[in-house]
């Protein structure tokens, strides 16, 4: 395991705990897609399925674990206790619109024709699409808190640290994936405009804003 793999789980699991101390600090999930978080719940939730067939490090488990659990009191934050603060009506994307073609997608294109690895495959798809929900609401509404922005920018870091990760296995172990490393550029891709909102406004201390849609 290298550096950029692990400053990226770190980056990834720092994302997650900055969303749950927001909810539980300001007991409110406003300006939180609940669909991208369903959809994050359901990426771990297929991924991490081999937690009971293959055994690989402590490390590993111990992060697997902390990801599925995280992942699933986020939903339940959004949906139970604090669903009177959620703001479905801009949380409107489309589930379908996703769900549809990378399940498709996880059929057609995969390692193995097994269950496990098209669940696998399903995940890694799923994933790079994910935060699709999260960035229309913010188009929707047209601003997203401070904390929101750092929550995206981290989950953002993390995937371009996987990037990182995989060139350097690519040089070191002659190791490439490249259902992984297409979906995680693609995924990468969509932060790009973010990245610059963040650095040019939300590090200089203005609140990250968007255009309206019309």
């Amino acid at each position: 395991m290298n550096i950029f793999r692990i400053l990226g789980d770190v980056s990834h699991l720092l994302a997650i705990i900055i969303l749950l101390l927001k909810i539980v600090k300001s007991k409110s999930c406003a300006g939180i897609s609940g669909k991208s978080q369903i959809l994050f719940a359901l990426v771990f939730t297929t991924r991490y399925l081999d937690l009971f067939t293959n055994f690989i490090s402590v490390y590993n488990t111990v992060m697997k674990v902390i990801f599925l659990i995280c992942a699933y009191v986020t939903v339940y934050m959004i949906y139970v206790k604090f669903r009177k603060t959620f703001d479905s009506d801009n949380d409107s994307f489309r589930l379908e619109f996703l769900l549809v073609p990378v399940t498709g997608l996880a059929f057609l294109e995969n390692h193995s024709f097994t269950p496990l690895e098209i669940l696998w495959t399903f995940s890694i798809y799923l994933e790079s699409v994910a935060i699709l929900p999260q960035l229309f609401m913010i188009s929707k509404t047209g601003e997203a808190e401070t904390i929101t922005t750092h929550y995206l920018f981290f989950l953002g870091l993390y995937r371009a640290l996987y990037i990182a990760n995989w060139v350097w296995r690519y040089h070191t172990e002659n190791f490439y994936d490249q259902i992984a490393v297409v979906s995680g550029v693609v995924q990468t891709i969509f932060y790009c405009d973010f990245f610059y909102l963040y650095v040019t406004k939300v590090l200089k201390g203005k609140k990250l804003s968007l255009p309206m849609p019309v």
